[in-house]
């Protein structure tokens, strides 16, 4: 699989809190202390504990406000410390590199990958794949990195409206004709992935329609390191 490069060599620090959801203090190793852009809005239930060693990249824009991005945590879910993603920018492009390389099998076979394109209600669909002589295919692409057991991802981490209804614009596009297929890309090492349906029992419920609808479900774990990430291996799901 292709992998993701970060813009910048990251450095390390130590995370001191997350704030105001999109805002990270932490205290690099020359000891000083900067604020980096935390490019999540999730509960990021886990991996915001004071104290844990957190990686950073540096934007290429000299203008920017924030010059840091937080890019990765390291945490011990049970089965050994390991570096998790928590930048939600990076999974719709590993998505679109393992399709556009021919990596991703059960994507593959269309020459046309469109971005964000308009559909159903007021929505856009993260990739839209177009080939002659076949249907559209519809491929929506969800941040995992939520884990409560070793070895299990789970999502979501908070309740997310916006999610359900994309479920359901999915099964519309099925109805209609089309491929729909919803991607989970799991920015750490995992062996199973299930749905959060303690945190979003709505979610669940728009889930399980839309599987029988006939909308896909894929889940990828990613190999995650300071050196960038990439999708891994397909990982069975676990429900019920």
């Amino acid at each position: 699989m292709p992998r993701l490069r970060f813009p910048s060599r990251i450095v390390p620090g130590r995370l001191i809190q997350r704030y105001k959801r999109f805002l990270a203090e932490v205290a690099l190793a020359d000891g000083s202390i900067v604020t980096a852009h935390c490019a999540n809005p999730g509960a990021m239930l886990g991996l915001t504990d004071p104290g844990s060693t957190v990686w950073l990249s540096m934007s290429p824009d000299p203008k920017r406000k924030l010059a840091y991005n937080w890019e990765l945590v390291e945490v011990d879910f049970g089965d050994g410390t390991q570096c998790v993603g928590i930048n939600t920018s990076h999974p719709n492009r590993l998505a679109e590199l393992a399709i556009s390389a021919g990596t991703l099998p059960e994507l593959a076979g269309y020459p046309t990958l469109r971005r964000e394109v308009r559909y159903g209600v007021n929505s856009r669909i993260d990739l839209l794949l177009e080939a002659p002589e076949r249907a559209p295919c519809y491929v929506e692409v969800k941040n995992v990195h939520l884990c409560r057991r070793a070895g299990q991802a789970e999502f979501p981490d908070c309740v997310t409206a916006r999610g359900a209804k994309h479920l359901g614009e999915l099964a519309n596009v099925v109805r209609d004709g089309g491929r729909a297929v919803m991607l989970y890309v799991i920015q750490m090492r995992a062996d199973s992935f299930s749905l959060a349906a303690d945190i979003d029992p709505a979610y669940a419920r728009a889930f399980d329609a839309a599987r029988a609808a006939g909308v896909e479900a894929l889940a990828y774990s990613c190999d995650v390191s300071p050196d960038g990430l990439g999708l891994a291996r397909a990982v069975p799901f676990v429900l019920g």
